[in-house]
């Protein structure tokens, strides 16, 4: 059974920080290519961040870019997110995402990331 749960959501001040985390389970994933996702209220679900299956490459949104630092622990199937000096406008429920070899795609169920003072 395919599960990818997030954590690490949560309320933070602006210029504040949160690492949020996605574990992965029931598919390779050394071999997926993983990624974040955000949807605002009364918006639709953006890419944030992107990162190979070996970790080699990365890729980010222009809103995040020099903030955000997608990674991953291949060991512990595990990927992650470190987001800093967050803005009200980060505000959003982050979802985590992979893409297999074979082409599957996987969603998590999300967490809440709110900037707020």
């Amino acid at each position: 059974q395919v599960q990818l749960v997030e954590s690490g959501g949560g309320l933070v001040q602006p210029g504040g920080s949160l690492r949020l985390s996605c574990a992965a389970s029931g598919f390779t994933f050394s071999r997926s290519a993983m990624r974040w996702y955000r949807q605002a209220p009364g918006k639709g679900r953006e890419l944030v961040a992107g990162i190979t299956a070996a970790g080699g490459s990365t890729n980010y949104a222009d809103s995040v870019k020099g903030r955000f630092t997608i990674s991953r622990d291949n060991d512990k199937k595990t990927a992650y997110l470190q987001m800093n000096s967050l803005k009200p406008e980060d505000t959003a429920v982050y979802y985590c995402n992979a893409l297999t070899d074979w082409g599957n795609f996987y969603w998590g169920q999300g967490t809440q990331v709110t900037v707020s003072s």
